[in-house]
């Protein structure tokens, strides 16, 4: 059965709104958690970019439900030890309700430090590299490693986590599927995507879990909801690897001066149809995910999770 889970916007909004939304989420039925890890938004109308690792401290004191970063680049602009470290303390901080979901990043976020920006094929080598050296830390025990991209001395985690700590690869396509299958203890993606479940499971998956999210505007007046949307997240229409390589928000708003009102009524769901949003959350359930996360788009929540907590979720379930 897939289990529904909301999505904490790190780039829409503030640390305060964020622990607010998570107490929300647990009253409305919500099981889980999910977060992003940013250092910038994707533009300027979405204001915020709090560091997670301190934002999950604050959301294990308020919540018991589990937290998963959607995604962490554990990379380039933190290297692979501090990512572990990280980790580490949030499994602890949340009784081990911690999940760590990875990705190979996006130069918005990664390049912030002045680092070369690598190719898909380095990155994805970096990161089955830094996937290697935090499971290696995770254990507790010194840990010395010198690879193709790392380099790790004398380092041990004294405070280790005490509960395996899963880790979910992002992925997108064949060859990024086969290395979330072969390093990943699951696999995340955001599209309601059944061959590419089946890839992933095809290629090594087998029965790991699949996470997958989505993005909605609830509101009373669709039409204003998808004004909302498209002020705010533009970006969600944007093809092929540009999130990957665009380096700036500024470099994002300029792409997103292409994209439609039109568009993004096609890519949320928007306004206050209940059959909307529960066939938007059963296209993944029928697609195979295992857990699925929710956000709301714009600043109406407690309205947003009585709609869902009363008529979305016991329908979906």
């Amino acid at each position: 059965m897939t289990a529904y889970g909301y999505f904490l916007s790190s780039e829409e909004f503030t640390p305060a709104q964020l622990i607010e939304q998570a107490r929300l989420a647990e009253r409305a039925g919500f099981t889980r958690l999910a977060i992003s890890d940013h250092f910038h938004p994707w533009n300027d109308a979405q204001g915020s970019s709090p560091f997670v690792w301190s934002v999950i401290g604050a959301l294990s004191q308020v919540t018991t439900l589990p937290v998963t970063t959607l995604v962490t680049c554990p990379t380039v602009r933190m290297h692979p030890a501090v990512t572990a470290q990280a980790a580490a303390t949030a499994s602890v901080l949340t009784s081990g309700r911690f999940r760590l979901g990875v990705g190979t990043g996006e130069a918005l976020n990664e390049r912030v430090a002045g680092a070369p920006w690598p190719p898909f094929d380095v990155r994805a080598a970096m990161l089955e590299e830094a996937v290697g050296v935090m499971r290696e830390l995770f254990g507790g025990d010194v840990v010395n490693h010198r690879g193709e991209h790392y380099t790790v001395e004398n380092a041990r985690l004294y405070t280790a986590p005490t509960e395996h700590i899963p880790v979910y690869v992002s992925a997108f396509g064949g060859d990024a599927l086969a290395l979330a299958a072969r390093i990943g203890d699951g696999f995340v993606t955001m599209q309601p995507d059944a061959e590419a479940v089946w890839t992933f499971r095809d290629s090594g998956g087998g029965d790991k879990p699949v996470i997958g999210g989505l993005k909605v505007c609830w509101g009373h007046d669709r039409d204003k909801a998808v004004t909302t949307a498209h002020r705010l997240w533009p970006s969600e229409a944007l093809p092929g690897e540009l999130a990957q390589i665009l380096p700036t928000p500024r470099h994002f708003e300029q792409a997103c001066e292409l994209v439609t009102e039109d568009m993004i009524a096609d890519a949320f769901t928007c306004g206050p149809d209940v059959d909307a949003h529960v066939t938007a959350l059963r296209a993944y359930a029928d697609a195979g995910f295992d857990e699925v996360y929710v956000g709301q788009i714009g600043p109406q929540d407690h309205e947003f999770f009585a709609f869902y907590g009363e008529q979305v979720l016991p329908r979906a379930a």
